[in-house]
């Protein structure tokens, strides 16, 4: 395997949240070959305007070339009522636009929330917007981490031996699988 280069997403713009503290966790498991670019700046979008599409703002230029530049993205979504944050769904209406960078894009989706449903109905929510823009989206395994607050320690990390920390796992190991297979698929075209 070649090296894999995972774009990170997190749904919530608190800079402590239980999903960005997943992503953190996904990169810490350093999968070999692969590698993080974390993208912060959810919060630095403007509101999707079509009027201000061309030329594109600055915050948007930057998410849609590292997009470009991944070979796969990884999205943490947390759940707000029954939904995706207003600024994931932003960041997807700016990347539905033009060339769109996600589409084909092998995607795996992450989410962690306090509720005994973790993010169930926000990742019904996303796979369906995912869907609409031809995102390529890994099917399993789905993770979905509730009550996160009794899952990470005192230093916000997830215990090595945890079964948390080996879903998370096959859910990396399952990403780079599509990637590779993506590859295969445009080597063959």
């Amino acid at each position: 395997m070649s090296d894999v280069r995972i774009l990170t997403i997190s749904g919530s713009l608190r800079r402590d949240s239980h999903n960005t503290r997943l992503l953190r966790e996904a990169e810490r498991l350093d999968p070999g070959g692969v590698m993080f670019d974390h993208f912060s700046g959810l919060g630095k979008l403007p509101l999707f305007n079509e009027d201000e599409e061309h030329p594109a703002p600055p915050a948007v230029v930057d998410l849609r070339d590292r997009v470009r530049r991944a070979d796969a993205v990884l999205i943490a979504t947390p759940e707000y009522n029954s939904g995706i944050p207003g600024g994931l769904k932003n960041a997807l209406d700016w990347l539905s636009r033009g060339e769109m960078p996600l589409a084909h894009k092998p995607t795996a989706i992450i989410g962690a929330s306090p509720g005994a449903f973790g993010t169930v109905r926000a990742q019904t929510s996303l796979r369906r917007v995912l869907h609409k823009m031809n995102v390529n989206v890994l099917r399993h395994p789905e993770f979905l981490l509730g009550h996160a607050h009794t899952h990470f320690d005192a230093n916000g990390c997830l215990p090595a031996d945890s079964p948390t920390v080996q879903l998370l796992t096959t859910v990396l190991d399952g990403l780079v699988d599509l990637v590779e297979e993506h590859r295969a698929k445009l080597a063959a075209a």
